[in-house]
């Protein structure tokens, strides 16, 4: 019996496996005949496990979805990794899913080996997670539709909220979800703007998968999802080149505002000219206040301005009443 049993496990474990087993290759896995095979499956169905049969030369055995959730195999690298990411999963902003990681850890880790239980409590005891915020969460639902539909090569129709407001429907061919931050992202091809776009998840309205399949394409300059979308979101940001004269040694300056090695050019042994871009002018207005030294700014016009404000500003709130 105790042969009988782990023989089945064995089989369950290898139909986990997402392909299709041929029955004579499972009976040269486990040792015994086809014959047997056909017996352990059929026990495996009793124990509700669905497994589907096909027939001809390449035909075999594969587990399919079912109508209930079985009990799953997994090994020790499986159950460490899926209790890593359910830990990491409880500060994420989808909606409802936070709660359901938090109880579906708590089941895994009942059943942990104390072997496997000590690595997962060292990787939680080693590691701080961020704040969760109030960033915008995202509906689980949409998430799953747009994720089935980008890996069905099927293209959505949506509605999308754009940030100034304005709502419009979308009708893209999806190909990979992006997570950065707490944020989601759909990384698509637009076929209304003949364009790649980039969507954020959580102003997606009404996703719906339209049963037309789409070729597989490939990102421009063949990146993957996530450059794709570092670069498009760098290139929406504003960006500054600051030239500033600071009465400080070229020595002391290297590297305080930002700039590279080479930005710091001396102009005699106490002041250097300094060359820093940057996307926010109001880090490098403190970063510059913070210096502690006498300065002038060139460019940009941007930067003078804010600083002429924020000196206004600040005049304001020491003068007398």
């Amino acid at each position: 019996m105790a042969d009988a049993s782990a023989r089945l496990l064995n089989l369950l474990s290898l139909l986990q496996t997402p392909r299709e087993w041929p029955g004579a290759e499972l009976a040269a896995r486990l040792g015994v005949s086809t014959r047997t095979i056909r017996r352990d499956i059929d026990r495996l169905r009793e124990l509700g496990y669905p497994v589907e049969a096909t027939m001809g030369p390449d035909g075999g055995y594969r587990l399919v979805a079912g109508t209930a959730m079985p009990p799953l195999l997994l090994d020790d690298e499986e159950a460490v990794a899926i209790a890593v990411g359910l830990r990491t999963a409880a500060g994420n902003p989808v909606e409802g899913i936070g709660e359901a990681s938090v109880r579906a850890l708590a089941k895994l880790e009942q059943v942990l080996p104390s072997r496997l239980r000590h690595r997962v409590g060292a990787f939680t005891s080693a590691t701080v997670p961020l704040p969760a915020g109030d960033g915008p969460s995202v509906n689980p639902e949409d998430l799953a539709v747009l994720a089935s539909a980008a890996a069905a090569r099927e293209r959505l129709r949506f509605g999308y909220r754009a940030g100034d407001g304005t709502e419009s429907r979308r009708l893209v061919e999806p190909h990979r979800l992006v997570a950065t931050g707490r944020r989601w992202y759909l990384v698509a091809f637009d076929n209304d703007r003949d364009d790649w776009r980039i969507f954020r998840v959580d102003r997606v309205r009404r996703p719906h998968r339209t049963g037309q399949r789409c070729a597989a394409r490939e990102l421009p300059g063949r990146e993957d999802a996530a450059a794709f979308l570092t670069r498009k979101i760098n290139s929406l940001l504003p960006s500054y080149t600051a030239v500033v004269t600071l009465h400080m040694p070229a020595e002391r300056a290297r590297g305080r505002v930002g700039d590279g090695p080479d930005a710091v050019e001396p102009l005699d042994d106490n002041r250097c000219r300094v060359r820093s871009d940057t996307d926010t002018l109001e880090w490098l207005a403190a970063r510059l206040i913070m210096l502690g030294c006498e300065f002038e700014v060139h460019e940009p016009p941007e930067l003078i301005a804010y600083l002429r404000e924020l000196s206004a500003r600040t005049a304001r709130a020491v003068s007398p009443m």
